[in-house]
Formats: C-alpha cells, sequence, structure tokens
C-alpha cells in the first residue's frame, strides 16, 4: 500500500485518537460536573478548581475530530450532520451552559452562584447525554426506529453514567479527605451503572447488526478478542476494588482509578473500531469512498502534523504543571 493510498486510513486513525483523547480529558471535567452535589459549596468549590486548569482546552480534541471529519471525510461529515443535528443542537446547548456557568461563578461571585452551579451541572448533563445519543444512533447506521431511538438512549445512559465515573476517579486522584470518599461512593455507583450498560450495549449490537456478530463470535477471531472484555472486566474489579477502600493510607496509587477507567475506554474504543472498520459510518459509507482527493489529504496530513505535536504538547504542559492535589482555584 503506497502512501497516497494509506491515507483515508491514517485520517481514521487520527479521529478515532482525537475522540479517544476527547473522551478521556472532557469526559473527566463532564463527570465532574455531573457529580455536583445540590447542598455543599464547599465541595463544588474544591471540583470545580480540580478542572480549573483544564476543561476548556479539553474540548480543543473535539473540535480537532470534527475537523478531521469534515476536511477529510466531508461526505461522511454531511451524513452525520443531516441525520443528528438536533441532538448536536443539544450539545452545544450543554457546551454554552457550562462555559457560561463556570465564568459567572467563578467571576461574578452574588447570590446566584449555586444558580451557576447547577446550570453548570444541567449542561454537563446535557452535553454527556447528547454524545451518548449521538453515538447510539452512529452504531445504528442513522437509522430512525423504535429499536435503534432506545439504543440510543441506552448508549446516552451508558456515556452519561461512564464520564461520571471517570469523573469521580479524576477527583478521587485530585482530592483529598471528605470530598475523596464521597467521589469515591460517587465513582462505584457510575461504575456499577457504567457496567450495566456496557454489559447490555454488548449483547444488543450483536443482535441488531449481523455484521458485528460475525466478526466477534466466528472463530478463530472469537479466541483472539476474548482479551478484550476480559481487560475490561479486570479494569473495572481492580478500580471498584480501590475506590472501595478510599482512603487509603498515605493515598497511595490515587491515579490507579483513574487510569483504569482511561484504559477502559480505550478498549472500549478499539473494540468499536474493530467492530466497523474500514467503515467511517457503519454499514452505510466507506472511509475510502467518503474520503477528499489525493492532494487535499496530503495538504491536509502536513498541517496535521504540525498542529497535532502542539497540542499533544501543550495538553501534557498543562497538566505537568497542575499535577498534584488541587488548590483553591483564584482569579486576578
Amino acid at each position: 500500500m503506497t502512501f497516497e493510498q494509506a491515507l483515508p486510513y491514517i485520517f481514521l486513525l487520527l479521529m478515532a485518537l482525537s475522540v479517544l483523547i476527547y473522551a478521556v480529558l472532557d469526559g473527566f471535567d463532564l463527570g465532574v460536573g455531573i457529580l455536583l452535589p445540590k447542598r455543599n459549596l464547599d465541595y463544588r468549590n474544591q471540583m470545580i478548581a480540580s478542572i480549573g486548569p483544564f476543561w476548556d482546552a479539553n474540548e480543543t480534541w473535539l473540535v480537532l475530530a470534527i475537523g478531521i471529519l469534515l476536511i477529510a471525510f466531508p461526505f461522511a461529515h454531511s451524513m452525520v450532520l443531516k441525520a443528528l443535528y438536533i441532538p448536536t443542537l443539544f450539545l452545544l446547548i450543554g457546551l454554552i451552559l457550562r462555559g457560561v456557568a463556570f465564568d459567572f461563578r467563578a467571576k461574578a461571585i452574588t447570590r446566584y452562584r449555586e444558580l451557576w452551579d447547577r446550570l453548570f451541572q444541567l449542561g454537563s448533563v446535557i452535553a454527556s447525554a447528547s454524545q451518548g445519543f449521538m453515538l447510539g444512533m452512529y452504531v445504528m447506521g442513522f437509522e430512525y426506529n423504535v429499536s435503534s431511538v432506545l439504543f440510543a438512549l441506552l448508549s446516552a445512559l451508558c456515556v452519561t453514567s461512564a464520564y461520571a465515573y471517570i469523573g469521580g476517579a479524576w477527583l478521587v486522584m485530585k482530592t483529598e479527605g471528605e470530598l475523596q470518599v464521597f467521589a469515591a461512593r460517587k465513582a462505584r455507583i457510575s461504575g456499577w451503572i457504567t457496567a450495566t450498560g456496557f454489559i447490555a450495549v454488548c449483547i444488543a449490537n450483536p443482535l441488531v447488526n449481523e455484521q458485528v456478530a460475525q466478526r466477534w463470535f466466528s472463530l478463530p477471531e472469537a479466541i483472539l478478542l476474548m482479551p478484550i472484555p476480559l481487560m475490561c472486566f479486570v479494569l473495572l474489579l481492580v478500580s471498584d476494588l480501590y475506590l472501595k477502600n478510599v482512603p487509603v493510607d498515605k493515598d497511595k496509587a490515587s491515579w490507579l482509578p483513574f487510569v483504569s477507567v482511561a484504559m477502559l475506554f480505550t478498549l472500549c474504543l478499539i473494540g468499536l473500531a474493530y467492530s466497523y472498520y474500514p467503515y467511517v459510518i457503519p454499514n452505510k459509507l466507506l472511509a475510502i469512498d467518503a474520503v477528499s482527493s489525493t492532494a487535499s489529504l496530503k495538504f491536509i496530513f502536513y498541517g496535521v502534523a504540525i498542529v497535532l505535536p502542539v497540542i499533544l504538547a501543550y495538553t501534557a504542559l498543562s497538566y505537568w504543571l497542575f499535577r498534584g492535589k488541587t488548590e483553591k482555584l483564584n482569579y486576578f
């Protein structure tokens, strides 16, 4: 395969990578927003402070993923937006609510602070559920019928609980004391819901898609793929056992739940990619049929080759600079 022939698959990989990084990074700050308690201002302040240096930049990865879809796979982009116009609208509403509420609650400290926190939480729930619904409809090939909508609603619940799961794991890593215990408890509950939803989706998906069933249950593929669900189970178990025993003496390995959930997200994306490769839209549009011209892809590739390392570098730098436990968030 020549470089020109490989370009569609390179961009498919880059888009998948962007989606994965977005799901992990923006997933945890959406999850923190979902978990905000109503009656404890101190908890809310600490939780907001834990994502303060990161949350806005995390959305860069969503912009990158959509940009790759638009420029590298324009036919797929038009089909996605046409089918998901309403969920996309709700996603934007959720993200706008989060942005406005975050700035107002931090910079305009008035009696409406609790209102801004609730709007931040509402925006987090709307954005998470919208993404889950969009993922479910994508898997169902954008077919709007009773079964596909029910599957998309199940996916919305799974994604929302998964974000709460990784958000709670993030708080366990970044906080101490009573808030850490609170976060561990919420993360465990979210993890159980996520695991239940994950099992339900794994059962439903092959039932509604014959190609997925053949890829996962034919021999010898079924044997070779067995480590993926086994590793998911192990990661869920390891994370749950650690969260059950929080606080741990000297806060050892507080990073373990977050890393476990991030690895779980990675395995889920690998499974999803394997199920539908080389389609950019399941069972409808192949990557090779949706791609831009070779000249355009080459031009874009060189741009991505410059931009992507820069994004990775400033992301890594920000997380390095603000490593360790959370301190009070101030604006001057």
